[in-house]
């Protein structure tokens, strides 16, 4: 029988996209679970520094646990692969112990005839191409050592369509059919593969308030909790996945209730 192991206290932890919103917001709940982070942003570092600096200086200490910034391009398979060797120059692993792959985009278009080729497939290669890079160099390092959590940040598009057009809900579409599948193949490994597909996450750059969705089938009044959700809710979900083993193969609609 595997031995149980859900500590991720000493864990090194891969956040992408974690400038601000959900990827920051994960970055705070598992740098307090004891975890060690790799933090990555497209062009500006500064809100990461910030980050950084206030997580370093937070109740509990740091003492033996790293923050690394990275400046990485999650279109470029290059970048994502130069990452990989600056994890290693950094904190002496060949891979994360925990991968959040939350970088995506999402440029809104009303329809397919709205969607230009070049924005396909550049919304593809940010939201779909770049975790299957990220998991293929991740997975030997989880193998070896017989533990691993990779989690994707997906959307509820990938369930019911969403409001943006189809390139949109196809990329996040492709993340949870990419996460059944390594589920699968990876359990018994001691890896679990899952994703939390979130709606009407406020204090985000896409949606800042819920103003800013007044009037759109995600107006707060169409969601049965009545609010948007918090970023924290979100790393709340992703925390749970990384110390919960038993949890594989799962889509976890955190949506305040919105079909």
């Amino acid at each position: 029988m595997p031995k149980v192991d859900n500590e991720i206290n000493g864990r090194l932890a891969l956040i992408t996209g974690a400038s601000g919103g959900l990827g920051s917001a994960c970055a705070r709940d598992l740098w307090n679970n004891g975890a060690s982070l790799a933090l990555t942003c497209f062009q500006n570092r500064k809100p990461l520094d910030d980050l950084a600096e206030e997580l370093r200086k937070s109740d509990g200490g740091s003492e033996g646990r790293k923050i690394s910034i990275h400046r990485v391009d999650t279109a470029s398979a290059e970048d994502i692969e130069r990452l990989f060797h600056e994890l290693k120059e950094q904190h002496g692993q060949d891979g994360p112990d925990i991968l959040v792959s939350n970088a995506g985009y999402g440029k809104r278009q009303p329809g397919i005839l709205d969607v230009s080729l070049e924005e396909f497939d550049y919304t593809l290669n940010v939201n779909l191409r770049a975790s299957f890079i990220l998991t293929k160099l991740s997975i030997p390092h989880m193998e070896a050592q017989e533990w691993g959590r990779i989690i994707f940040i997906s959307s509820i598009a990938a369930q019911g369509g969403g409001i943006n057009a189809c390139h949109y809900a196809a990329s996040k579409a492709g993340l949870t059919g990419m996460m059944k599948n390594l589920a699968m193949k990876h359990a018994k490994v001691g890896i679990t593969v899952n994703d939390v597909a979130p709606a009407m996450i406020g204090e985000t750059g896409m949606i800042p308030d819920a103003k800013f969705v007044e009037g759109t089938p995600g107006d707060v009044k169409n969601i049965p909790v009545g609010r948007l959700g918090m970023p924290q809710e979100c790393a709340n979900v992703v925390t749970m996945m990384c110390k919960t083993g038993y949890l594989t193969g799962q889509s976890i609609l955190l949506s305040g209730g919105l079909k």
